[in-house]
């Protein structure tokens, strides 16, 4: 029999440590991550769950796209044939139980789609469908009675083409109780697949406050796969062999605290300045992370070192949830497309500039000779010019540029002039254009998401296995008024003195890591402090008018700071800062995942100790000296 390696001997040993613990792999971070994670995270010693995440308001849409064109369809197709079906006795022989939130708009042809598999296999898993998530049928009655969204606007229509609550882990956690092999949600939070297990494992309270916060950190940590081993990591330089890297492994405590690790002989990175950038992305308030089964508070969360290949965290506090879901629901408004053409030679950027004007020019008197009106909204983006920097933009020579144009219409046909009239500007405008990549793009709907509140006992959940049916009415149980939020306690944020003397210019780089990430057409900035010490400076100097300022070219909206001591670091939640998001931007960066690198630029006035000290990411590239 094979023996572990030392960092997997390293792993069990630190397992066997702790009184108890639940090993977890998360082996799926969206629809669309790598078929590798299944088999490699198979490989781990004494692993008891696989949690896959799948969804997000992008997510959400294409499948509503799906399923219109055909209602057999509405879930994550992947998970059945890449992840799951090549796997499946394995899976099944060690006894390893599978979660996720793969259901989509369609848990039950989920279900169904992996049951067929399984048979031609000659397997009969034990499949539980949590179900209740899927509002449209009641959204037109709410209509009525006056629902609204979150900004109290009214809903742009009373018949959208998905409507789901964001629900939590109580029935993921009573069907592993129910016996279910393989369990599937629909519209779950990303980390509900986690807290599930861990409640069922460990028999927790849905009162529990504090052990759920921290079980949902669990969950929040490994939500997004590789990118809690390394993956967006702001010092890419520093992770191992991107081709094999490793997909995260927890081991779960009973009070939620866990121990991040990465399967043996993988690429990756097990760092406390990655795992924060993950701890930090896409939470918005770090005191206020509001889900389904919890009230969050993540502000004193430490990450520590144990060695090279395993850090615990621990520290997040629970408060009581309030009484009512979010919801989302997606719909269609006008259609969209995004040609994109090289352009070399001398001049490039002017030239690609050129093209745009004209194309664009030509294709508005065309449409208006056809009876259309205008567009909706146009955007033209250089890639390759720094384009998404706006006035931070340096000006660097090139000889090669891509040609984004974004348009939207109310018709199709009037796009469809665009899609045809982009081709002769490989023959009629600039030198050295190539006018396609692939032939005419294709012209897409746009599906726009909004969020209204639901009350908890408007949604009734239930669990299916086998010919069991089982309805859920804890979650407004505990939703009742008495268990409303409670406002989270002040933290006191102590920093050091920053040293006196000599300064010179850095980018934030050198102090600081960053990751960013979308709240739909709010962005979301971590900033983690590289030492405690320097975390006083950017306070000083990264302040929300700043950033403000710096984004004034991409943000329409607020910018907040949130303060969070744990981890020595800063959250920004910008407000209105990517064109409605999604699929409902026309930005070539919907998601706003290269705001925190663009941050990163961000000069600071930094002792010139600090910046000897940082080195190559200081003084090697001090903008200005003396100050």
């Amino acid at each position: 029999m094979k023996r572990a390696s030392a960092a997997g001997r390293r792993g069990m040993e630190t397992s066997r440590s702790l009184p108890r613990t639940v090993r977890i792999g998360g082996a799926s971070g969206f629809w669309g991550d790598s078929a590798t994670a299944t088999p490699q995270l198979l490989t781990v010693p004494g692993l008891q769950y696989l949690v896959y995440d799948y969804l997000a308001e992008t997510t959400m849409s294409i499948l509503a796209r799906a399923r219109a064109k055909d209602p057999s369809l509405g879930y994550a197709t992947d998970f059945v044939h890449a992840a799951i079906a090549p796997h499946l006795a394995a899976i099944l022989e060690r006894g390893v139980r599978v979660i996720a939130n793969a259901g989509g708009l369609n848990p039950q042809g989920c279900r169904d789609a992996l049951l067929k598999v399984a048979a031609q296999q000659g397997l009969s898993p034990k499949i539980a469908v949590v179900t209740g998530d899927d509002v449209g049928a009641a959204f037109p009655g709410w209509c009525d009675a006056g629902l609204t969204q979150l900004d109290g606007s009214a809903v742009p229509t009373t018949e959208p083409w998905s409507a789901n609550v964001y629900t939590g882990a109580q029935g993921i956690a009573r069907a592993l109780e129910m016996g279910a092999d393989i369990v599937i949600a629909g519209r779950s939070v990303d980390s509900a697949v986690v807290v599930g297990a861990l409640a069922h494992e460990f028999d927790w309270g849905w009162d529990d406050w504090d052990r759920l916060a921290a079980g949902t950190l669990a969950g929040h940590v490994i939500e997004c796969g590789a990118q809690a081993t390394g993956g967006l990591f702001t010092d890419w330089e520093r992770v191992s062999d991107w081709d094999r890297i490793g997909y995260p492994v927890i081991d779960c405590a009973e009070d939620g605290s866990f121990v991040l690790s990465k399967p043996d002989d993988t690429g990756g990175l097990i760092d406390p300045l990655a795992v924060s950038e993950q701890i930090l992305y896409e939470v918005g308030d770090p005191a206020n992370y509001l889900m389904p089964d919890v009230t969050c508070d993540f502000r004193q969360v430490h990450v520590e070192v144990i060695d090279e290949e395993h850090v615990r965290v621990h520290g997040a506090r629970g408060r009581p949830p309030g009484t009512h879901y979010k919801a989302n629901a997606t719909w269609q408004d006008g259609y969209q497309i995004s040609p994109m053409m090289a352009i070399r030679g001398i001049d490039a950027p002017a030239k690609a500039r050129r093209t745009a004007e004209a194309l664009l020019a030509r294709t508005r008197r065309m449409m208006a000779e056809q009876g259309f009106g205008d567009y909706s909204a146009t955007i033209v983006e250089l890639l390759g010019c720094e384009s998404h920097y706006g006035p931070h933009a340096r000006e660097l020579p090139t000889r090669e540029v891509v040609l984004r144009i974004g348009a939207r219409h109310p018709r199709a046909k009037a796009l469809a002039i665009l899609q045809r009239e982009c081709a002769s500007a490989g023959t009629s405008m600039a030198a050295g254009t190539r006018s396609s990549f692939s032939g005419r793009v294709d012209i897409q709907p746009v599906v726009k998401v909004f969020s209204f509140l639901v009350p908890k006992d408007a949604v009734p959940m239930t669990v299916e296995l086998d010919n069991r049916r089982v309805a859920l009415s804890i979650a407004a149980e505990l939703a009742a008024p008495q268990a409303a939020p409670q406002a989270a306690a002040p933290v006191a944020l102590t920093t050091a003195p920053i040293p006196d003397g000599p300064r010179v210019t850095c980018p934030l780089v050198a102090l600081a890591c960053a990751r960013s990430g979308d709240k739909g057409d709010d962005e979301n900035i971590g900033v983690i402090a590289r030492k405690p010490e320097y975390l006083a400076l950017l306070r000083q100097q990264l302040t929300p008018k700043a950033v403000g300022q710096y984004f004034a070219h991409l943000v329409t909206g607020e910018v907040e700071c949130f303060e969070v001591p744990g981890l020595n670091a800063l959250n920004f939640l910008m407000h209105d800062a990517l064109a409605g998001g999604g699929v409902a931007s026309l930005r070539s960066d919907p998601l706003g995942k290269s705001f925190a690198q663009t941050l990163l630029d961000f000069p600071l006035s930094v002792p010139i100790a600090w910046a000897e000290e940082v080195g190559r990411r200081g003084m090697n590239e001090a903008t200005g000296a003396g100050m």
